[in-house]
């Protein structure tokens, strides 16, 4: 019987998926299992790899890096939109999230979002923290990486779920489209659009359109 473990990683930075590797490996020495990756460094290059429903079936783990450079055309604006589309379309492997952002309004976005079985902000990994993650997330899911277990710990998880249409209109907004013509490319009427856009500005603080693409950008969503 095969005992090959196949995974998928996603980030645009060779030192981060190295550790990834790394880590990885000696998880599942322990296991006796041997490795079978596939590495990409950008969402377009991953999204060949998304429409192979064979590749998806025969994945164990995937770790999805979340803020990617945009890419002009490509229905997925970030690693959460990749994430969000497996789920949808029922993989089965595990998903372990990494992310630089500690955005309390952030973090609650990804974990109901995306439901992913590891959520890790980057500046707490150690190469222990992703022996750790690894072992969490395939025994015992799920498992928070020490910034998002304080966040947790102190309440300061929002309600309110950023959403993928909050996104794309974030991202429409940010490149310049007017409200009129959002209507065309989001599922909702002008005015289901504007009281969105009117709860966006009270969960981030702020009243002006200009301000909201900012705090949004600063946030991570666009």
């Amino acid at each position: 019987m095969e005992n090959i473990f196949h995974t998928f990683i996603l980030d645009d930075h060779p030192l981060i998926t190295n550790s990834y590797e790394w880590a990885l490996r000696k998880v599942l020495e322990k296991r006796e299992q041997q490795l079978k990756i596939k590495i990409c460094q950008s969402i377009r290059e991953a999204s060949v790899f998304l429409q192979d429903r064979q590749f998806l079936a025969s994945l164990d783990l995937v770790f999805l890096d979340i803020q990617l450079p945009q890419e002009e055309g490509n229905k997925f604006l970030s690693g959460e939109d990749i994430g969000v589309f497996l789920k949808k379309n029922g993989m089965k492997a595990k998903m372990i999230v990494s992310t630089t952002f500690t955005d309390n309004y952030r973090l609650n976005s990804l974990l109901k979002n995306m439901d992913p079985d590891g959520l890790l902000v980057k500046n707490d990994l150690t190469p222990e923290e992703l022996m750790r993650a690894i072992e969490a997330v395939l025994s015992e899911p799920p498992y928070y990486s020490k910034t998002v277990r304080e966040l947790m710990r102190k309440q300061l998880l929002n309600d309110y779920t950023v959403d993928s249409i909050d996104r794309r209109m974030l991202h429409e907004l940010s490149q310049g489209a007017k409200m009129k013509d959002l209507p065309a490319v989001l599922p909702l009427s002008l005015a289901g659009i504007e009281k969105r856009k009117r709860n966006l500005k009270q969960v981030f603080g702020v009243e002006e359109d200009r301000e909201l693409i900012l705090k949004a950008r600063e946030k991570g969503f666009i």
